[in-house]
């Protein structure tokens, strides 16, 4: 199978330390990354409770 020359390396990283050179990341491990997943989880976590207490009722 031929290679497609338009196509570049494909290695997309999840999560990418201060200190690599990289461009193909997702999120950057720093104190705003994990307090924004902090932040969602919590609310994620109220919502999930809050339709548990009120499904409970009927």
């Amino acid at each position: 199978m031929r290679k497609d020359t338009k196509q570049g390396e494909e290695n997309m990283k999840l999560v990418k330390d201060k200190n690599e050179k990289t461009r193909n990341y997702l999120f950057q491990k720093n104190k705003i990354t994990v307090l924004a997943f902090i932040i969602v989880l919590v609310i994620l976590i109220a919502l999930l409770v809050s339709v548990f207490a009120t499904s409970s009722q009927i």
